[in-house]
């Protein structure tokens, strides 16, 4: 998935103002502008829209992470330099404090029905014989039962 794109369903789910965006971002160590900010919410098609990195988005979700759940003892968590859904999905679940049955009731939401096997294979490390790969289909829906949720 394009980060541009989930860092604009993040916000909208989380209903982040552009200063609030910004905020995250810094408490992540990523100083992203307002300006920056702009170019990176423009339609791809756009001639000043701007690539959000993999580096920079890992910024933003560990700041979600301290601003949801407050800061850790200790040094922070660096960004990471290249994303996968499995880390995404699982800096979102961490951000929001959901455990394996609040994960499978926000994917059930936008109607995708998993085990906690299945669920648990999302989290475990990359050279765990039981690791999976989270797909794009599996984060989108995540995210949908997430903005669905917070409607209500």
């Amino acid at each position: 998935m394009i980060n541009n794109d989930l860092l604009r369903r993040v916000s909208t789910i989380f209903d982040f103002s552009s200063e609030q965006t910004l905020a995250v971002f810094k408490l992540g160590q990523s100083l992203i502008t307002a300006d920056q900010l702009v170019d990176i919410y423009r339609e791809k098609n756009d001639t000043r829209y701007k690539s959000l990195s993999d580096n920079e988005f890992a910024s933003f979700l560990n700041g979600l992470i301290i601003e949801q759940r407050g800061p850790k003892d200790g040094p922070q968590h660096q960004a990471e330099q290249v994303l996968t859904n499995n880390i995404i999905f699982n800096k979102l679940k961490i951000a929001l404090a959901l455990k394996a049955d609040d994960v499978i009731a926000i994917l059930e939401l936008a109607e995708l029905s998993l085990g906690k096997y299945e669920l648990s294979a999302f989290f475990r490390k990359v050279n765990h014989k039981h690791y999976k790969e989270c797909s794009d289909i599996v984060l989108s829906a995540f995210l949908k039962g997430l903005k669905i949720k917070s409607a209500h």
